[in-house]
């Protein structure tokens, strides 16, 4: 069932359309952000992984055309049109649309064959909080192409190929699990994952019956990673799988040890974080949600001091939602700015919220906006 707010964003879409391009779409699709509640920069080293969706939506309103079409209700609108897609964004289309034009390509070079479209797009999906509002453009549109031309795609290939066209086509080297976590993961659940072979179980979340929320805290702090700080993690990683003489660092032993003290950081901070993916998943399926609040932190701590991704804005909200009572918190995405999560004790909410921003103000750090996050439904056709 869809949420009021999905339904508006169609509506939004619905209407775009009709102004640019003088016609009714021929369907309107919807792909979510995401949230990773455990499990970060595990997904390239083939490791494990447990986002949940939020109820923020891309929305495609689209139609069959005779060109290629890319229209964005962001900020004033605009509108990108092309002849033909190129094979990446330096010889096809760049920008927002250079998401949804190598998703087409993608789709290409996978044997599902797709043409011109004209596509509207409207979006609530936080850009640049690390909720993965790309890859709800790539999910939207790249159900919305299979649908229109007739293409049965499992959900775990076409997660692959969303991929693909961010690595190749964009030219961003991120793994595959916001794509999966867009198009896979389900309402009142966290999904999770195997990086590996895309295996997936649904995990119940259910945060009500304990009492508790789950905060997501936009720092509003840009990423700083570009994305060579990303890539430079990425190469960390391989390089440490290579000199373990393992395929991934998945597969590196949990006593191994490298004398690289930057690259020993690396590798300690991927096996102990798979290892707290699992114990989180034992944790949830125990039935106690509360329990998972010291591997959290324990994510944070990782990911601050072993794999260097964090940054002042996210360690103020961590820190001072710590101190104000929460469970657990950790900073969530691909790190550098972005967001952080935190759960807490529903009466508590209102004083971490505060003591997060007023944290923030007293660093002189951007004011952070607090949201509750709930676990949401993902990529589907909304009418």
């Amino acid at each position: 069932m869809l949420n009021s707010g999905c339904q508006e964003l169609a509506e939004t879409a619905a209407a775009a359309f009709r102004e640019v391009f003088g016609a009714e779409p021929e369907g309107l699709w919807a792909a979510p952000g995401r949230v990773n509640l455990i499990g970060e920069h595990t997904d390239y080293n083939e490791g494990f992984v447990m986002p949940f969706a939020l109820p923020f939506y891309a929305v495609a309103a689209v139609a069959k055309s005779e060109t290629w079409e890319f229209h964005s209700t962001y900020g004033e609108g605009d509108t990108v049109r092309a002849d033909a897609l190129g094979t990446s964004a330096e010889d096809g289309v760049a920008g927002w649309a250079g998401y949804l034009a190598g998703t087409a390509w993608a789709l290409n070079e996978a044997g599902y064959p797709v043409g011109p479209v004209r596509v509207a797009i409207h979006s609530d999906v936080p850009h640049g909080a690390g909720l993965s509002s790309s890859a709800a453009l790539e999910c939207a549109i790249l159900i919305a192409l299979a649908d229109l031309h007739g293409h049965e795609i499992d959900r775990g290939e076409a997660a692959r190929i969303a991929q693909k066209a961010e690595n190749e086509y964009v030219g961003a080297p991120t793994g595959v699990l916001d794509q999966s976590a867009s198009l896979l993961c389900t309402e009142g659940n966290v999904m999770f994952m195997d990086c590996r072979d895309l295996s997936r179980e649904q995990v119940p979340f259910d945060l009500a019956s304990e009492g508790l929320q789950m905060l997501v805290i936009d720092t509003n702090a840009p990423h700083r990673h570009a994305d060579g700080e990303y890539a430079s993690r990425r190469a960390d990683c391989e390089e440490a799988a290579r000199l373990l003489g393992v395929p991934f660092l998945r597969d590196a032993p949990k006593d191994a040890h490298l004398d690289d003290d930057r690259l020993n950081r690396r590798l300690r901070h991927i096996v102990t974080e798979n290892e707290r993916v699992l114990d989180t998943v034992k944790v949830l399926e125990g039935g106690s949600v509360a329990g998972i609040g010291d591997l959290l932190t324990a994510s944070h701590a990782s990911m601050r001091d072993d794999y260097e991704i964090s940054c002042a804005e996210l360690d103020s909200a961590v820190d001072a939602a710590l101190g104000a009572g929460a469970l657990g918190a950790r900073m969530t995405g691909g790190g550098f700015g972005g967001s952080a999560i935190a759960l807490v004790e529903t009466a508590a909410a209102s004083k971490v919220e505060a003591a997060v921003i007023e944290a923030a103000a007293a660093k002189g750090l951007p004011t952070p906006r607090v949201f509750v996050a709930r676990a949401a439904a993902g990529a589907h056709r909304v009418a």
